[in-house]
């Protein structure tokens, strides 16, 4: 596969704009865009933060060569000047955004571009589709390592996916959010997420018998010895089997057999049955391993059988987000340069979610004093929240609902990433991110982490930026 440059990915009309932009000379003014979401996948509690590793990347390489402007040149439609401006682009922008593995909730920013309009206008689209899918995956994975209750989960979709790069990306954000190996051999090469897998009932039935193929698997990974169980009958062969090859195959060349997997059939009651028939063979640490169409409510429900299951492997419904594909994550301009000054920029619509918040704005987490996540509030950018003194946070939406905090922690969400194009932020490590949406995920509290109807987790805006908001409404509107 050669190489691919991916500075064309983009919708047409940023290319449109940013002609348009650069033909009235307004192409080096200076905008701030906001991205966010509104609504959290499979009504949940709250999302995972993904993907800005890849659009560092993709910001930090764009560039437009001859083949790509010969391209350009040949749809008639842009200007010399504007084509020159690409041939010798450069990325002058600031850039800000939250850490990788950052729970995140509706309507507040997640990422911010300041800089030319232009400029912010070109990289709209790799960052939203980038953002969007990763975290979609990140929030699913994080669903489904919840329900496990502590038990692995392995990201068994590569063949299920949109496509390979939703087969990669997908696999990494899976692995963000708790997962713990990949059946994807390409993603292992690339990120050194484990990649995990033993056999497919095509390697049985290659063989005379179930018996014939285990033996032949356990001769040739003695350590690691896992079967796959459920070809012909589960209960009657498929486990006395497994058994067998222990005593008569592992067990002689002073091995153990490490599991056995199952694919099809009543989970719950498979399961039972395999661990009592292993366990009154001496084998109670063989792990069961399942899959087929898993999902975090399928999960929940086995675990809530007693299912004896030790790991899950869980495919399509887990890298293509099947029960809610869209994360809906969107690009809008909050402000706008005028004269030096930046003026505050707002888009009303009769749906009130859809009305944004305008301004060049910061995120800060409130943490209790058992260092639990209370709320969110945006500010504006040059805010600051004094921890040493009370602070009133309301629902935007009800404003006379509130209430007044002592004793908390608070931190700056949005951090500098560029800073007139240059990258100022040391890129964590994939271990690294894990780790930290490990930490932030426990500073959520159960209510929010439930599966079914979690409590609300607020995000307030503060007074200033409310009383903006509002006077602005105010001002459209008539």
């Amino acid at each position: 596969m050669n190489e691919r440059k991916l500075s064309l990915l983009m919708d047409f009309y940023e290319l449109t704009m940013a002609n348009g932009y650069f033909h009235d000379g307004k192409h080096e003014q200076v905008a701030v865009f906001d991205v966010f979401f509104r609504s959290i996948p499979d009504q949940g509690g709250y999302a995972v933060f993904a993907g800005l590793e890849q659009v560092i990347d993709y910001i930090e390489h764009l560039s437009f060569s001859e083949p790509e402007i010969d391209y350009l040149i040949s749809k008639g439609i842009f200007s010399e000047g504007f084509l020159n401006y690409l041939m010798h682009f450069k990325f002058t922008c600031d850039v800000y955004a939250m850490k990788e593995g950052t729970p995140i909730f509706p309507h507040e920013p997640i990422m911010i571009v300041k800089g030319s309009i232009l400029q912010c206008q070109l990289i709209e689209t790799m960052i939203l589709l980038t953002i969007n899918h990763q975290s979609l995956i990140a929030t699913k994975a994080a669903r489904i390592v919840y329900a496990a209750q502590g038990r692995s989960v392995l990201e068994f979709g590569a063949r299920r996916a949109h496509g390979y790069d939703a087969s990669i990306f997908g696999a990494r954000a899976a692995y963000i959010s708790g997962a713990i190996g990949t059946s994807n051999t390409y993603v292992d090469y690339m990120y050194q997420i484990p990649a995990i897998g033993t056999m497919a009932h095509s390697y049985i039935q290659s063989f005379d018998s179930e018996y014939e193929a285990f033996k032949a698997y356990a001769n040739t990974y003695p350590k690691n010895t896992v079967l796959l169980v459920d070809t012909y009958n589960t209960l009657k062969t498929g486990v006395p089997n497994a058994i067998k090859i222990h005593k008569e195959v592992l067990e002689p060349q002073g091995y153990r057999l490490k599991g056995i997997r199952l694919d099809s059939g009543d989970l719950t009651y498979l399961t039972k049955e395999a661990r009592k028939m292993l366990d009154s063979n001496g084998l109670s640490d063989v792990k069961i391993t399942v899959s087929n169409s898993l999902d975090e409510y399928l999960i929940k429900e086995l675990i809530h059988q007693g299912a004896q299951i030790d790991a899950f492997g869980v495919g399509e419904r887990l890298v293509t987000a099947r029960s809610e594909a869209v994360f809906g994550g969107v690009f809008k301009l909050s402000a706008i340069e005028v004269d030096g000054e930046l003026k505050n920029k707002i888009k009303i619509s009769e749906n009130v979610q859809k009305t944004t918040t305008p301004g060049f704005k910061q995120v800060y987490r409130f943490y209790d004093e058992k260092g639990m996540a209370e709320a969110d509030v945006i500010t504006l950018h040059d805010e600051i929240i004094d921890e040493n003194k009370p602070y009133v946070l309301f629902d935007p939406n009800y404003p006379w609902k509130s209430k007044t905090i002592e004793n908390f922690k608070v931190k700056a969400l949005l951090i500098p990433i560029f800073q007139r194009g240059k990258r100022i932020y040391d890129l964590p490590s994939l271990k690294e991110i894990r780790e930290y949406a490990k930490s932030e995920h426990q500073k959520l509290w159960p209510e929010v982490l439930r599966l079914e109807n979690p409590h609300e987790y607020y995000v307030d805006l503060s007074q200033a930026l409310y009383d903006l908001k509002q006077d602005m409404i105010k001002k459209y509107r008539k």
